[in-house]
């Protein structure tokens, strides 16, 4: 699961593909084995034990199955792991996306002191150039010694190779009108329709997003902003984010609780507080826990969130964030669809997931309030006064 995909896959949107493919680092089978090579490299992390892999690991959809991540010495991060499959068509990267290339993103991390804990990227760099395999692999890819950007640009260039479609519901797309059982079918007129998630994953309100599943803007969903009191938190963060330092914003997102902030350390933007990116969809059945916190366990609790409404106390709510009332059928329907969204490469993990999921929300569903589901929209409160 962890090599290259194929690009004859259906669905895969093939010009789309070439396009995001940037003019200064062309993709290579070469480049691309050495980057995956570095990917699972322990030794591009201070003490050796966490490699890219650790927090993107292939046999989970190049996730880590945690609500937030561990670095070195068990150092306990503030976002979700997103999957890497697909982060090609990105237009950012990160939940708040303050990278705009993947060879932008891969640096982050490294030097990150609780994620990978190098103390500059050239320490990383240093630790593997003093191997005869990778002198060899950098010289022959590069034509010269292995340096921070080339080392980045191969991760990058690995990345760019992890594309996953070839899906139940993309053989639909294509045609094949068994291909989803009849509750998928429904499943995905609800998602365009009442249950409003074409607001943020699809191309426009009006057209629908068959491919990638995501508008790549940033929205107030109502998540982890009633645990932390993030007008305060804007105001510490205001002279961090006035420095532009990358790293220390980035140390921010991940080490401390003006993670809850969100697109707000980027912009500067009071609308942006506590935005987050919209993720794609594909696969998210067995890359959960979901949302940029990972605090929910099942996508039934995905939907009981946004069924319900959510932020009844969050002045910077996006307005599209409403109750639903959909019924329990409604919201296994919607699940039904967005199982069909698993590429085969994990359709054995997706049908056990499923039934793990399903079993759960038959006997927990914290998220659940049918009366504010079938209810009018709470009246939102004002931002307090800067």
């Amino acid at each position: 699961m962890a090599q290259p995909k194929s690009s004859q896959q259906v669905g895969l949107p093939v010009d789309q593909t070439r396009a995001v493919i940037p003019p200064d680092n062309p993709q290579t089978p070469e480049k691309i084995a050495l980057g995956q090579k570095l990917f699972f490299d322990g030794r591009l992390s201070a003490d050796g034990t966490v490699a890219c892999a650790s927090c993107h690991n292939p046999e989970r959809a190049f996730t880590d199955g945690k609500p937030t991540s561990v670095g070195i010495h068990g150092g306990v991060g503030q976002r979700n792991a997103p999957t890497v499959l697909n982060a090609l068509y990105n237009k950012t990267q990160f939940w708040d996306g303050r990278a705009k290339t993947l060879e932008d993103q891969a640096a982050l991390p490294i030097v990150n002191p609780i994620e990978m804990g190098q103390p500059n990227l050239d320490a990383a760099v240093a630790r593997v150039a003093s191997v005869g395999e990778y002198q060899q692999a950098f010289s022959r890819v590069f034509g010269r010694p292995a340096s921070g950007p080339d080392l980045l640009r191969a991760i990058a260039s690995y990345e760019r190779a992890l594309v996953s479609f070839n899906s139940p519901f993309d053989r639909f797309i294509a045609g094949n009108k068994n291909a989803i059982d009849d509750a998928a079918k429904r499943g995905w007129e609800l998602f365009n329709t009442r249950a409003r998630c074409n607001k943020c994953h699809a191309l426009t309100e009006d057209k629908r997003d068959v491919t990638l599943f995501t508008d790549n803007d940033f929205h107030n969903i109502g998540i982890g902003i009633i645990r932390h009191n993030v007008s305060a938190l804007a105001r510490q963060a205001e002279q961090l984010i006035k420095s532009g330092d990358t790293a220390a914003i980035d140390r921010a997102a991940i080490q401390t609780d003006m993670s809850a902030l969100g697109r707000f350390l980027i912009t500067k933007k009071e609308a942006d507080i506590a935005a987050f990116k919209t993720p794609g969809v594909r696969n998210v059945l067995v890359t959960g826990p979901y949302f940029h916190d990972g605090s929910q366990v099942t996508l039934w609790d995905v939907m009981d969130h946004y069924n319900k409404g959510a932020g009844l106390q969050n002045p910077w709510l996006d307005e599209d964030i409403q109750p639903l009332a959909l019924t329990e059928r409604d919201i296994d329907d919607v699940v039904a669809f967005l199982a069909s969204l698993t590429s085969d490469d994990y359709k054995k993990q997706g049908v056990k997931e499923l039934a793990r999921q399903h079993e759960l929300s038959r006997t927990k569903r914290p998220q659940r309030d049918t009366a504010r589901a079938f209810g009018p929209k709470p009246v939102q409160p004002k931002p307090p006064p800067p």
